[in-house]
This record gives structure tokens, C-alpha cells and sequence, in this order.
């Protein structure tokens, strides 16, 4: 390892979160988001700046070449994920956190509607707060006591008075997954944020009953300021007098999606994203290397008799988009030495600043646009690391 002496330890970049490595060094991302495109996608997005038409970046998006681009990619998405009819696509502003606000303002009309929030990690807790500002929030909660998730709660006995059942389908915080959506024991439709595993494996959409999903781009299907929202057509029709009209899925939909300036080069960006996912075999394949990067480095981890530890125990619901980790049972001197010698090899975003602070884990983030390659470049820099401090 060879870093600036100069650099004050506590205030190396690496430290504070930085995504640059040094100077020639390959960055090899694994933040939680926004993270890295796919090679190829990548390579397509810099060739529309030099296509002969305009580049959506500056194109009306009222404009005939616009309204194709947006049309082509919707059919892309409908048939990559394999879409009912039975269901609207939106592309929307704000995030997840606007949906925290959008899904009860539109599936709640009086306000005082009960709307169950399934809670098993740190996005469906703040959905959670979110939402009991618009209807009666009742929470199957499975937080532990010192304020951690490393269980799902019981999907039984749900409020059947429940407008909706809300969950997220990946905590990317707390490295917990649902690999297969829950068939719930009432009517209520499911609402899932599927922001982080969304085109990593495929949805029962009418199996479950998913009534509403939505997915920001910034993780498998492009970058931030575009939101896919999914929406079953029978749930259209009925939103508070107090929706805005920017969160509102029927007001967007009767304008065609086109009820203010949507966001026409993010949305050309993930049309681009859906045609590399059918070309790379779609779904199945997704899901396929998907499972081989999580199992690397969670073996890894199992196999190093404790120098790492994962806190999330039970197999069957560990995270394959992003693997929590700590080093030396979250020794800081040891956890330091890793993010920096890390750094020096371009693997950068396994310790990112968040509103929740840094917490004892580092996280391995394995979206889409992350390669089944560079996954093995992390575990074998883990591996050595383990192999030179492991007696220390």
C-alpha cells in the first residue's frame, strides 16, 4: 500500500466516502446507489451525443421523436418484465421518497383509510412515518430492540380492513431480501418498492396481487431523477383532493405521462438499460449472476472463521443486491486499513455517508451494473486481506 503520508487518517477520502481512487486506478463500484451503468450501456449513452437526431438530453419532450422514444421504452420494459395489460407504466419525479407520499395519497382518498406497512429494514420504516401523514398507518414491524433487522415479520394475520399492504422487497441497508413476493391471507393489494432488485427476478404480477410497484432508476435500470411506477388500472381513479398533480398516477396517466417536463434523457437511458437487459438473456440471467456474485461473497464471509461477519443469519433471506459486512467484528483500526487498501485498488463504495450515518457494516452493492468479473476482483482483495490480518 502506498498512501499520502500527507493525508491525515480521519480525513483521507476514502474515509469520508469517496468514489475517486487515485489517480489511473480503475474505479470498481460497489455503492448502494447511485452506482455504476453496465459497460455496454454506458458505451450506448455516449454515442448518443453524437447521433444524427438530437439527444434527448435537449429534446421537447412534447416532440414526436420524444414521445417514440418514451413509447419504445415502456414496450421494452412491458416485455423485459413481463407486464399484464392490466397495468399502467409511469415514469415519475421524487424518488422513492416521493412515492412514500404518492401511494397513500392516491389509494386513500378520505385520509383516514388503514394502509398495512410491512417493515423489515430502514426505506420501509421511513415509508412507514411517511404514509401516517396521509392514512391510518398499521405496521407488522420486525425491528429488533436495539433499532436493527435481521428477520422479516409474520405476513399472517393482516389488518383485512387494509387498503394496501406496503413492503419493500430489498432493504439495501440491512441486507434483506424477498427472493419470491409473499401471497398475502387478504384482499388488499401489495405495494412494493422494488427499487433495488427490480430486473433481478421476476414478479408474480398477478399471483401476488401487486396492485402498485416502483422502482427508482439509479440502481438496476439507469440513474437517479427518473422513477418507474407500475400501477394495476382498477386502483386509478380515486386520489385525495390533496394529491398533487406532479404525484398523481390518473392525472399523469390521462396527460400520457407527459403532464409536466418528464426527465426525457433518463427515461431514453433506462429504454437503453431494457433493450441490454433482453439482449443479455433478460430476467433469468439477471437473477442467474445475481445469485453467483452474493454467493462469492457471502461464502467468503461464512468460511472465514469470524474475521468477517454478516448480521444477517438466515439464508433464506439474505440480500443478493447488497451484502452487509464487517471486518474483525467491526475492529476500526482493521475496518480503516480495509476501506483505504481497498481504495488504492479501486474498489470504492463499500462505505458511503448516508442519513443514517455509517453504522458497524460496510456494504458490497452487486446491482446489475455490477459484473460477475469485478465481484470476483472484491472477494479475492477480502480473501488476501484476511489471509495478512487474520493472526494479528
Amino acid at each position: 500500500m502506498h498512501l499520502d503520508s500527507s493525508i491525515a487518517v480521519d480525513q483521507h477520502p476514502a474515509l469520508l466516502g469517496s468514489l475517486v481512487p487515485p489517480k489511473g486506478v480503475k474505479p470498481l463500484n460497489f455503492s448502494p446507489g447511485p452506482t455504476s451503468l453496465a459497460a455496454d450501456v454506458e458505451a450506448e449513452i455516449k454515442s448518443l451525443f453524437d447521433a444524427e437526431r438530437m439527444c434527448s438530453m435537449y429534446l421537447s419532450h412534447r416532440s414526436p421523436e420524444f414521445v417514440d422514444i418514451l413509447h419504445n421504452t415502456v414496450k421494452q420494459f412491458r416485455i423485459a418484465m413481463d407486464i399484464p395489460d392490466q397495468y399502467e407504466i409511469l415514469y415519475m419525479h421524487g424518488g422513492g421518497h416521493g412515492q412514500f407520499a404518492a401511494v397513500p395519497l392516491n389509494l386513500c382518498p378520505q385520509g383516514n383509510e388503514k394502509a398495512t406497512y410491512i417493515v423489515n429494514g430502514t426505506w420501509s420504516k421511513r415509508a412507514a412515518s411517511e404514509a401516517s401523514k396521509y392514512c391510518n398507518v398499521v405496521t407488522a414491524s420486525s425491528e429488533n430492540p436495539d433499532g436493527t433487522f435481521t428477520s422479516n415479520p409474520s405476513f399472517e394475520n393482516l389488518d383485512p380492513e387494509s387498503k394496501y399492504v406496503y413492503l419493500c422487497s430489498n432493504e439495501t441497508v440491512n441486507g434483506i431480501e424477498l427472493h419470491q413476493l409473499p401471497k398475502l391471507g387478504i384482499d388488499a393489494p401489495l405495494v412494493i418498492d422494488a427499487s433495488s432488485d427490480f430486473t433481478t427476478k421476476h414478479i408474480d404480477w398477478l399471483g401476488a396481487n401487486v396492485g402498485i410497484l416502483y422502482a427508482c432508476a439509479s440502481k438496476n435500470i439507469g440513474h437517479p431523477g427518473a422513477t418507474m411506477c407500475i400501477i394495476r388500472k382498477d386502483l386509478l381513479g380515486n386520489s385525495s383532493k390533496f394529491c398533487p398533480g406532479v404525484l398523481c398516477y390518473t392525472t399523469n396517466i390521462k396527460e400520457g405521462n407527459l403532464w409536466n417536463t418528464i426527465a426525457t434523457f433518463n427515461v431514453e437511458v433506462t429504454g437503453i438499460y431494457a433493450k441490454w437487459l433482453l439482449a443479455q438473456g433478460g430476467v433469468q440471467e439477471m437473477e442467474r449472476r445475481a445469485i453467483i456474485k452474493s454467493d462469492r461473497l457471502y461464502k467468503l464471509i461464512d468460511q472465514s472463521n469470524g474475521f468477517y461477519s454478516t448480521p444477517i443469519t438466515d439464508h433464506a433471506i439474505r440480500s443478493r443486491m447488497n451484502v452487509p459486512f464487517d471486518v474483525a467484528g467491526g475492529d476500526a483500526s482493521l475496518t480503516n486499513d480495509f476501506i483505504l487498501q481497498a481504495w488504492e485498488k479501486g474498489i470504492v463504495g463499500l462505505r458511503t455517508l448516508t442519513p443514517f450515518g455509517t453504522g458497524k457494516y460496510m456494504r458490497a452493492s452487486l446491482y446489475n451494473g455490477v459484473s460477475v468479473e469485478n465481484t470476483g476482483i472484491l472477494a479475492s482483495f477480502m480473501e488476501a486481506f484476511m489471509n495478512a490480518n487474520k493472526t494479528k
